[in-house]
């Protein structure tokens, strides 16, 4: 299947209300493909209750984080994730249950939302980083109930599909020590005779290549939906190509495109992007343990395909 078809089938914003055009070869049953939820695993929640609002002084983007504040930073740390949606669509409420189950364990979780009376768009890298310029203002701002308690050394970029790219895109920036790939991967470098005669300082294209990938300075989780999903090949590509930073690569066998990020509470996805980030961010060994050794929990797991390269405990 072309690249550049698969590229575009990764931006279709498929939250309610927006529809764009299917490229040919990809069809609304292909991007929509998901793992069956009856006989599923469950979500597994974390310890704290969570709450949902906007981001003070932010109208764009939307919180998710620990109701209450108290063990932070005394008895628990508060890393930052932010989300990038499918489609880079300007809209995580699509994903609350799975952003929730993520925030429960401990996280101050990050994503999007449009504001009233702008243009529909697509979100972009800049949308993402100004997630994490928010959390270092509120960090310190008067009368926030996040002051002091956010952890901004352990900051991490997830996103799905179109929001991939977008983790990729800011895994350069130095504040982010790892980045989640769900159901994506990045494209090859064009070829200098297939740049065409480009003038200087024109735009690059808005999807990050290969050329990208030694930007990257921290681990990185790459998962997909198997041979369910069309984006499976260029996920696995992606990992072979990444040689500088420990790597980690997970098919899941049947999950498709979407996988379980639409289950309840994220389902099955949610917990390995939860447990990534308990090891990488909080040291927990027990969540390690799904990705470190031979005998990891996905390793033995026949419902996944999986390689590693540079984990270590």
């Amino acid at each position: 299947m072309h690249k550049t078809i698969i590229a575009a089938a990764a931006v279709l914003l498929t939250s309610a209300g927006i529809c764009l055009a299917q490229p040919p070869g990809i069809t609304r049953e292909m991007i929509e493909r998901s793992l069956p939820v009856e006989g599923a695993p469950l979500a597994e929640p974390g310890p704290y209750k969570v709450t949902s609002e906007g981001a003070s002084g932010s109208p764009s983007h939307l919180v998710f984080r620990p109701t209450t504040l108290v063990r932070f930073p005394k008895n628990d740390t508060l890393p930052v994730m932010v989300w990038g949606n499918g489609g880079c669509a300007i809209d995580s409420t699509r994903y609350a249950g799975f952003l929730t189950t993520i925030a429960s364990h401990g996280f101050l979780v990050l994503g999007t939302i449009p504001q009233q009376g702008a243009p529909r768009r697509q979100a972009t890298a800049d949308d993402l980083r100004a997630a994490i310029d928010w959390a270092g203002k509120e960090n310190s701002r008067a009368g926030s109930p996040l002051k002091g308690k956010i952890a901004l050394d352990k900051v991490a970029v997830m996103g799905q599909s179109c929001g991939g790219f977008l983790s990729i895109a800011l895994g350069a920036d130095p504040r982010v020590k790892t980045i989640g790939v769900f159901n994506s991967g990045v494209q090859p470098t064009p070829a200098p005779q297939a740049q065409g005669n480009t003038a200087p300082g024109a735009p690059r294209s808005a999807f990050p290549t290969s050329a990208d990938l030694p930007n990257l300075h921290g681990p990185v989780l790459l998962i997909n939906g198997s041979d369910a999903d069309f984006m499976m090949a260029q996920s696995a590509a992606t990992f072979d190509m990444i040689n500088h930073v420990p790597a980690f690569y997970g098919a899941r066998h049947n999950a498709g495109h979407t996988a379980t990020v639409f289950h309840p509470g994220g389902g099955e996805f949610a917990n390995v992007a939860s447990n990534w980030l308990l090891w990488t961010f909080k040291g927990n060994k027990k969540a390690g343990r799904m990705f470190v050794g031979k005998n990891c929990g996905l390793c033995t797991n026949s419902n996944w395909d999986v390689r590693s390269k540079g984990i270590q405990e």
